[in-house]
């Protein structure tokens, strides 16, 4: 499922569809992909895609996974959200910088920091592995720690 403003949401349904067609199609696996929309306000609308295909006998999770990460690039590149309704998890870190940015990345981990430094609540399902942080945070922290 995902979502986008009204002027994108034909070119966000045709790519998306058209890429799991094509992501299934090359494994040997035609697929059927439907298509609803779930959520309407007044800047766009929510799409929620689901598609059958023969299984791949053996591959079954590969087969998933092209489908998965073939649809979920199409909707990042079209600058849609990766959730609308059903929350990031281990599924969707690929793609969640996209989402919320360097710094909403940043942020995420400094709370996190702050109320799990153990890391033992969810570990690995809401953040991808870190990377250096920006240097707008870094000051803010740095800030932060001299007052403290």
């Amino acid at each position: 499922e995902t979502a986008t403003r009204w002027s994108g949401l034909l070119d966000l349904h045709d790519a998306v569809a058209g890429v799991l067609h094509q992501a299934l199609a090359a494994r040997g696996t035609p697929a059927l992909v439907a298509c609803h929309v779930s959520h309407l306000y007044p800047s766009g609308a929510s799409l929620y895609f689901t598609f059958l295909a023969r299984q791949e006998e053996g591959a079954e999770l590969e087969q998933w996974e092209a489908a998965k990460h073939a649809a979920s690039d199409a909707i990042v590149a079209r600058g849609a959200t990766i959730t609308h309704h059903h929350a990031v998890g281990r599924d969707h870190l690929p793609w969640m910088e996209a989402e919320v940015g360097p710094l909403g990345l940043d942020a995420l981990r400094a709370v996190k920091g702050q109320l799990d430094p153990a890391g033992i609540m969810n570990p690995g399902k809401l953040l991808p592995p870190r990377t250096a942080p920006s240097a707008q945070l870094e000051r803010a922290l740095e800030d932060d720690r001299s007052r403290a």
